[in-house]
């Protein structure tokens, strides 16, 4: 396991909600922003660099990161390969693995991040399983992230694995989506959102 501090971290956030028609990263847990609160569990776990990658509704969201370097994705349109792409070439050159987060999973704790930085020990990426998808957050090896370029649409970092498979630390209630205006309100009825 590496030491907190010995990784860098990427908040992807430039999505633009067009299903649920409002940007998501406005959304509220405790009077705190989605955006604002994937960013502080980032920064908990303590990287060497944190990026935040912004893209469709990038002037309103960037008065709400605060301390951090924001990357701005033109292309956000393209899906989430394009953030990816984006962050890696930021990135490029630096030799230490990367922690991967979205803005829009209500059920992400500091304790799942912490469980992540366990399992990994370098051999592989490290991964969050929830129902049968493997998926972000995730810690990816430098060298995982530096094939972004392979990347296209919205299929993110999954298409990098054809070469092993990465460790999984299991967590099914970041499964839960908030891509239409049903999500949220189901969000809301349990209590993970704000009304």
């Amino acid at each position: 396991m590496r030491g907190r501090g010995e990784h860098d971290a990427v908040v992807l956030a430039a999505g633009g909600s067009t299903r649920l028609g409002k940007p998501k990263q406005l959304l509220t847990i405790n009077g705190e922003t989605l955006l604002q609160r994937a960013v502080r569990l980032a920064k908990a776990t303590c990287p060497t660099r944190l990026l935040v990658v912004l893209g469709a509704h990038a002037e309103q969201l960037a008065p709400l990161v605060t301390g951090t370097a924001i990357l701005f994705n033109p292309t956000w349109e393209e899906g989430m390969a394009s953030s990816l792409r984006r962050a890696a070439a930021a990135l490029a050159g630096r030799n230490y693995p990367v922690l991967v987060t979205l803005v829009d999973q209500p059920c992400l704790t500091q304790d799942h991040l912490d469980k992540l930085f366990v399992a990994y020990d370098g051999s592989c990426d490290v991964v969050s399983a929830y129902e049968d998808a493997l998926g972000p957050p995730a810690l990816l090896r430098p060298q995982t992230l530096a094939q972004a370029n392979n990347l296209q649409g919205d299929a993110g970092f999954r298409r990098l694995w054809t070469g092993g498979h990465p460790a999984a630390v299991r967590r099914d209630a970041l499964a839960r989506d908030l891509d239409t205006p049903e999500d949220v309100a189901d969000a809301i009825g349990a209590g993970l959102i704000d009304g």
